[in-house]
């Protein structure tokens, strides 16, 4: 469909996330898991996914718009915080957020690549 994309989501914009409210109007397309070629690093109030990497990372598909990509944009400070790479979905290639970093050793690594999850464990 013309005008229209394809976004992963892995953090604070999946449902449930301080940031869903962003997709709002969006098609929820369903849950959907990279293949192992990233690491998900533990940024304090939101998640930084990067590459190269050994980890799958677990988010939700969404059907967006060209004006929605440009609202995510703006949230996700990119190009500056974050830079866009296409990955492969069943659905067809879908945006994912790579976090700019040059050492990524600073911070946590999340291992099962499932923020949400990491979220919930370290509250229970």
């Amino acid at each position: 469909m013309a005008g229209l994309d394809l976004v992963f989501v892995y953090g604070t914009l999946r449902r449930g996330g301080t940031n869903h409210h962003w997709l709002d109007g969006a098609e929820w397309l369903g849950y959907h898991r990279t293949e192992p070629k990233f690491q998900m690093l533990d940024l304090g109030p939101y998640p930084g996914v990067v590459r190269p990497g050994t980890d799958a990372i677990v988010g939700e598909l969404y059907r967006i718009n060209a004006l929605m990509l440009k609202r995510l944009d703006r949230l996700e400070d990119y190009p500056v915080l974050y830079t866009r790479t296409r990955i492969p979905t069943d659905h067809g290639h879908a945006w994912l957020y790579l976090y700019r970093c040059r050492d990524g050793s600073r911070y946590p690594r999340i291992r099962q690549g499932d923020w949400l999850a990491c979220q919930h464990n370290q509250v229970s």
